[in-house]
């Protein structure tokens, strides 16, 4: 079966995400898991180093979270352009998609963490292009743990609300519980949750003991170059790509390699 089928891609139109329980293969997302645990402990050692580069580590007691991934694991890289999810990203994006931002999330609890409801895109989430906001960016989420119960920090979404002329009222935003209209996702370790730049989305709440990890890999259009993290990585990692992965980055990036020494 082609994917996304007529169906996703109407469920994808609609509501702004896509929901695929059981996406990735429990090898894998052990795999993934691993990787995530080991980067979170080097991150941390350097953190408290005092060695911050550029806010790629953000720590919040036993919480953390990682942007800027792709030389820290061979992984990471690896699931930018993962067999599984690449026929999704061009057929609901971009036919020649490149890379746009990567994160980790990893979390024990709320600890203070209110919720943070957003949409993404830099300018203000895109504001500026007035309503509806366009289909720019699109971002895809791992569960790496099992969030098959609401309560888990589970991700939260309001179905719709990127072709909304107006955002959630703020009060509704700053309640700790979720308003009228809003869903948590729940999934098994492994499920993605596709969904579209304009979509208001956050951590959900916590009202049960448990783990939250889920990797974040995000594309955008190739005449897009809206992230700093594509510039950020260095010219030993992007002479190492091949050419079909140097497709999923911008031409410019590798202009000092083709210019040569």
């Amino acid at each position: 079966m082609e994917h996304p089928t007529p169906a996703e891609r109407a469920g994808f139109e609609t509501n702004g995400y896509l929901v695929i329980q059981e996406f990735l293969p429990p090898d894998l997302v052990e795999r993934l898991r691993e990787a995530a645990l080991s980067d979170a402990g080097r991150r941390r050692r350097i953190e408290e180093a005092g060695q911050t580069r550029l806010g790629m580590t953000h720590l919040h007691g036993k919480n953390i979270r990682l942007f800027y991934l792709l030389e820290d694991d061979p992984l990471f890289l690896d699931m930018v352009d993962l067999p599984l999810i690449m026929p999704y990203v061009t057929g609901l994006l971009n036919e020649k998609p490149h890379f746009h931002a990567s994160d980790v999330i990893l979390e024990y609890g709320s600890h203070g963490r209110g919720p943070g409801w957003h949409t993404d895109g830099i300018d203000a989430g895109f504001r500026r292009f007035g309503w509806p906001i366009p289909f720019l960016q699109l971002k895809v989420g791992y569960y790496l743990s099992d969030m098959s119960q609401p309560g888990a920090g589970n991700l939260c979404v309001v179905p719709g609300s990127h072709n909304a002329r107006i955002p959630p009222d703020e009060t509704d935003r700053q309640n700790p519980e979720l308003f009228e209209g809003a869903v948590q996702i729940c999934g098994p370790p492994g499920t993605a949750i596709l969904f579209h730049n304009a979509l208001w989305h956050t951590g959900g709440p916590w009202t049960r003991e448990g783990e939250r990890m889920m990797l974040y890999l995000a594309y955008e259009h190739p005449w897009m170059l809206a992230s700093l993290e594509p510039c950020s990585y260095s010219k030993e990692f992007y002479a190492g790509l091949s050419a079909e992965r140097r497709e999923l980055f911008h031409p410019h990036l590798f202009r000092d390699l083709e210019q040569g020494p």
